[in-house]
């Protein structure tokens, strides 16, 4: 299993594979950690950097070219459209839906951690995890807020 995450120390993005229990070194600080439950199983209970029980998956695609493809097919679109060519126009906005629909079903998932963030790639599929939930993100988001104000009024107060 591939995993990306941020440091918990110094929150430098990185990723490694993990294969089974064992202990991993930051490149950029040195940081060491042991990774929290052994990786041998297809599923995760738990996320392996943070220990949060509570993941969700989504497709593993990237959004800049979901959203490129889209842009071109509708700048095409209106090219075509602008030099009466409607058929070569709804052809290339119907064959860039079709193809953005067959990379959708091609393309794997990958399970996120709503408090780290971290990304696992090469999990088998499972019911177990579910799509995201905004209301789960929001109130991990609130918790990183006030710790991040109760980190910077501690500070101010020294």
């Amino acid at each position: 299993m591939n995993v990306r995450f941020l440091c918990p120390s110094c929150e430098q993005p990185t990723s490694t594979r993990i294969e089974q229990k064992q202990v991993w070194q930051c490149p950029n600080c040195d940081y060491r950690m042991e990774w929290l439950s052994s990786p041998a199983e297809p599923f995760l209970s738990k996320c392996l950097v943070c220990g949060n029980q509570e993941l969700y998956k989504k497709k593993n695609f990237p959004h800049w070219l979901g959203l490129g493809i889209l842009a071109l097919a509708s700048l095409v679109f209106f090219i075509g459209h602008g030099y009466y060519h409607p058929k070569v126009a709804w052809a290339v906005l119907i064959g860039s839906a079709v193809f953005d629909g067959l990379l959708y079903l091609w393309v794997g998932d990958v399970v996120v951690c709503y408090r780290c963030h971290a990304h696992y790639r090469g999990l088998l599929s499972s019911a177990a995890y579910q799509p995201f939930d905004l209301g789960i993100s929001e109130r991990y988001r609130q918790q990183r807020l006030m710790q991040e104000q109760l980190k910077h009024e501690q500070q101010h107060n020294r």
